[in-house]
């Protein structure tokens, strides 16, 4: 039969058939990769920060990868199981946009209290270029979190709620993407 954790329960593949956009063929192919690369069944933040490395070789994922690893460990112990990281996964890749935007502010919202901060903004900014390789320009990036703050914050209230960024992002897709192009001009 092979180690404990070298098969999948039927009933978890049923569980993640309900609560992914996966199909049982994908879930156990996926399952399959992650044993392959964690035997233990579980992904430890340093693994996770690796896996980062081997794509983004010529800059430095750390920062990012550790902001990551942050929601993908949704019980917070420390590491990601098969469950934890199938379920980040489906939202990421297949999610609705809705979907897709919540995740991405709870990335956003560091500290998990409900809010993003400029401060919090200029982190993920700062990561990301890091990740890339590009040269941290702060005033750029204080730019660019700038006018992402100004036409988000409809309150003016130095905060991004979660509807704030959900209907600033729907409004111009432009606001998240300068999030993710570290040297664009925007």
């Amino acid at each position: 039969m092979g180690k404990k954790n070298s098969k999948l329960k039927p009933e978890t593949v049923e569980t993640l058939m309900t609560m992914t956009y996966f199909s049982e063929k994908e879930i156990r192919q996926w399952h399959k990769g992650f044993l392959k690369d964690c035997p233990d069944g579980l992904l430890t933040e340093q693994g996770f920060i690796n896996i980062y490395k081997q794509f983004f070789p010529q800059g430095d994922p750390t920062r990012f990868a550790t902001l990551v690893f942050r929601v993908f460990d949704e019980n917070k112990d420390g590491s990601i199981t098969f469950e934890e990281f199938i379920r980040a996964l489906s939202i990421t890749s297949r999610g609705s946009l809705d979907e897709k935007l919540h995740w991405a502010f709870r990335l956003y919202d560091v500290d998990n209290d409900g809010f993003i901060t400029r401060a919090e903004m200029y982190n993920i900014v700062e990561a990301i270029c890091q990740m890339v390789g590009q040269p941290i320009d702060g005033e750029k990036s204080s730019q660019r979190v700038d006018k992402i703050f100004d036409s988000m914050d409809k309150d003016n209230d130095e905060k991004l709620t979660l509807e704030e960024f959900k209907e600033g992002s729907k409004a111009d897709p432009r606001i998240v993407q300068a999030l993710s192009i570290c040297d664009s001009n925007n």
